[in-house]
């Protein structure tokens, strides 16, 4: 074991510094005054002792723990403190640097504060030019950024106040607000321009995508799924619906081949509308299209016209289900998008066809049917006698509903609200009497990008729908207004936003259960 004096020795101090050394932490203490850690309070000129000093004698630890009071001890280590201190302080200077605080504070007395500016809406006074800081601008070896005013003029004592303090106040703003002192303070003008720019980056993607030979497919659902910007949507529902082929060189000659069909069918079958065997059908779409939805749109005769010989010509050669009420409103959407490559209308609600050609006309027509068609092959049985693709649909709603959300589901039982008698609706017609025009087809970018996702993700849409009022619901205790709720849900004010939190929430909900089945059963 080793001696008391070998012990004292290990813990001696070392003046020398070795590399990687542990230092001396002394817990909740007062850290050891050092003046030569403020330079900048010394005196520019060192000050000669009145009393020749001691030579400073290296002290053990044990000596410097029975020295040292603890924190909590009442003593006169502050005061011993502040009179080492104002020993090497430099009385003109410590003069000098509170003279010019209290000048530039006087100074900016009366200008609105930072924080001021947004609050009242005010308009910056015009500047010559912003207060960037350059960093050359800051002292050699020291790219700190200043903390107070004091020692910035202390630190940089031959710049003037004027110079000093905007770049001090530059270096201490985030980076917005920099940017509203030199130029504008309107924040949604700043939030427009980045959204613009991340609008232009995608469509950018897009385009470079679509300008290959042969379009990747895949790449294109991946890109469609977070929404696809307005000027390439036409091409990429085509794509996506797989009405057109891949491969650039051959779309000119499909589209030909099947526009041509389409017309054929018309000529061949359009004049039966009269006849016996399908009046019925020719009548029940004629009441049923003034109902849809937007009416300035389906009221104008043209495309009044063109619906009844798209979903006539589909009831005919589809006649195991024939039409089916709900199948009208799933025209509207493609009708819209290609619609809007040919006019400059920011609401679609508002679209007016008389200003464009018949031939164009004729031709959206029959990529509308192609890509319905498309669309109805893969949930048709939603629309067969019974329909019992939306029975199964609504059932495995109510119990995705009962699994996720089960005091929603008790709330609905309670009330003898059945799922059937909001939900069918929202099946049958892809909700589209639930959000407006502008959400469906936002809603569609996605529903193309996914597998079946007109079959099998609008499900998961469906039940995130459903817990978006989750708070709503639970707040009505009547039978009748609860499903009148369900029925006319508030949703004429939603956008492109709501719909992708919607969708985010769906993909949650299928990434969850989609690959679970036994969560279904109870």
């Amino acid at each position: 074991m080793a001696s008391d004096g070998a012990r004292k020795q290990f813990w001696k101090r070392s003046n020398s510094k070795v590399p990687g050394s542990i230092q001396h932490v002394y817990g909740a203490q007062h850290p050891p005054f050092d003046p030569l850690l403020h330079g900048t309070l010394l005196r520019s000129t060192p000050k000669v002792p009145t009393t020749p000093a001691k030579a400073k004698r290296v002290s053990t630890f044990q000596e410097f723990e029975s020295n040292t009071s603890d924190a909590w001890d009442a003593g006169e280590d502050d005061d011993e403190l502040l009179a080492m201190a104002a020993e090497n302080l430099n009385t003109e200077v410590v003069m000098e640097t509170a003279h010019r605080v209290l000048r530039n504070h006087s100074q900016r007395q009366g200008q609105p504060t930072l924080q001021e500016v947004p609050a009242t809406k005010q308009e910056p006074k015009p500047m010559a030019e912003p207060p960037v800081a350059e960093p050359s601008a800051a002292p050699s070896g020291d790219l700190r950024l200043v903390k107070s005013v004091s020692e910035s003029h202390t630190s940089c004592s031959t710049e003037s106040t004027s110079d000093a303090i905007p770049l001090q106040r530059s270096q201490s703003l985030p980076h917005s607000a920099t940017v509203a002192l030199g130029g504008t303070s309107d924040p949604s003008t700043l939030g427009s321009s980045a959204l613009s720019k991340r609008e232009s980056s995608r469509l950018d993607k897009f385009k470079q995508l679509l300008a290959g030979p042969n379009t990747d497919l895949e790449e294109l659902r991946k890109l469609s799924w977070s929404g696809v910007p307005k000027p390439v949507r036409p091409i990429t529902w085509k794509l996506l619906s797989g009405y057109l082929p891949a491969n650039v060189d051959r779309r000119p000659a499909t589209l030909q081949r099947k526009q041509k069909e389409y017309f054929a069918f018309i000529k061949h079958y359009y004049d039966s509308r009269n006849d016996e065997a399908h009046q019925d059908t020719y009548r029940q779409i004629h009441i049923d299209i003034p109902r849809m939805s937007p009416e300035a749109l389906i009221l104008q005769p043209k495309v009044t016209e063109i619906f009844e010989r798209i979903l006539f010509i589909w009831a005919i050669r589809h006649p195991a289900s024939g039409y089916v009420q709900g199948i009208n409103d799933l025209v509207t959407p493609f009708f819209v998008v290609f619609i809007c490559e040919y006019l400059e209308v920011e609401n679609v609600d508002t679209v007016d066809v008389s200003s464009v050609p018949s031939e164009v006309l004729r031709n959206i027509e029959a990529d509308t049917y192609w890509c319905m068609s498309k669309l109805l092959d893969g949930i048709q049985d939603n629309y067969t006698f019974a329909q019992p693709g939306i029975q199964m649909k609504v059932k495995m709603l109510e119990e995705l509903v009962s699994r996720i959300d089960e005091q929603v589901h008790r709330h609905l039982e309670l009330h003898e609200v059945r799922y059937l008698q909001f939900a069918f609706r929202w099946m049958n017609n892809l909700l589209m009497r639930e959000v407006p025009l502008r959400c469906t087809i936002r809603l569609w970018d996605t529903y193309q990008s996914e597998p079946e996702g007109f079959s099998h993700f609008h499900l998961y849409v469906c039940a995130a729908f459903l817990m978006r009022w989750r708070k709503e619901i639970l707040e009505e205790r009547d039978f009748q207004e609860l499903l009148l709720f369900l029925q006319n849900l508030p949703t004429a004010h939603w956008d492109d936003e709501d719909v992708s939190l919607l969708l985010a929430e769906a993909y949650r909900l299928k990434f969850a259960f989609a690959d679970a089945p036994n969560h279904y059963k109870k």
